[in-house]
């Protein structure tokens, strides 16, 4: 189950890719505009003021984040469903396809890819940023820590792995052979977190995605012990300085052109 709260705690910093992806899209009159993924629907808002005349839809398999999209008060021309965006099919009035952040939560989204890519109609752009974090300190420890005797029967196959998303270039020769014009890169973003409470700023940062699988299969008290063997680990790797703590985070952006 996802929380919008505390996803949104980081809103500034999370929102940041999304404006870098969207400033690349070339499209200038779309007669509809998707976001796969759009989460709690504070960016999906966004695209009503890229593209006023556009109809926007946001998709999101959490139910919870929908509602909490339906709610937005900026946002009540925009319409909101709950789907998987596995069994999404672009139609052909789309013309810009966004999937931010959430194509990594996607098992074998390669082929997702390349279908999406075969039935992008003409003209239309498919615009995607994924996490390319997953050999960071931060998930190494958490996997580290999954993988101990407490917990290592009840989190098998829960974590995602340090192959879950290609390089840039991966995905740039992946929609290219579907003959897509592409436009891709690579940006490392170096987030300044703040030290509050007892636990790591690290701690906050990836109990709002990388650790939403832990917390949903591990019990109050399981996951209260989770976080306490998590904890001196990301201060070791991530040591605070003044109150403060540097975070680098990578991404990895594609910008593909019927």
């Amino acid at each position: 189950m996802w929380d919008p709260d505390t996803y949104l705690r980081f809103a500034d910093e999370r929102s940041r890719p999304f404006f870098d992806l969207l400033a690349r899209v070339p499209a200038t009159d779309p007669a509809t505009v998707v976001d796969l993924g759009c989460g709690p629907g504070t960016l999906t808002a966004h695209l009503r003021q890229r593209w006023p005349a556009a109809a926007i839809q946001g998709l999101d398999s959490s139910p919870e984040m929908i509602a909490a999209a339906r709610a937005q008060p900026e946002a009540q021309d925009i319409r909101f469903e709950v789907g998987d965006v596995r069994d999404w099919h672009p139609t052909p009035d789309v013309g810009v396809v966004i999937a931010n952040a959430v194509l990594q939560w996607v098992s074998e989204h390669e082929a997702l890819l390349a279908r999406w890519a075969d039935e992008l109609p003409a003209k239309a752009t498919l615009a995607f940023q994924v996490p390319g974090n997953f050999n960071s300190p931060s998930h190494v420890a958490i996997r580290e820590v999954a993988a101990l005797p407490a917990w290592r029967d009840r989190l098998v196959g829960v974590l995602r792995g340090p192959n879950t998303v290609l390089p840039a270039a991966g995905y740039a020769d992946l929609l290219a052979r579907r003959g897509l014009t592409i436009d891709a890169w690579e940006t490392t973003y170096l987030h300044e977190l703040a030290a509050e409470g007892d636990d790591h700023p690290v701690m906050h940062w990836v109990e709002g995605t990388a650790l939403r699988p832990v917390r949903s299969t591990l019990d109050d008290a399981g996951w209260a012990a989770f976080r306490a063997e998590l904890n001196p680990r990301l201060a070791a790797a991530y040591p605070v300085h003044n109150g403060r703590v540097w975070f680098p985070f990578r991404r990895i952006f594609v910008v593909a052109r019927r």
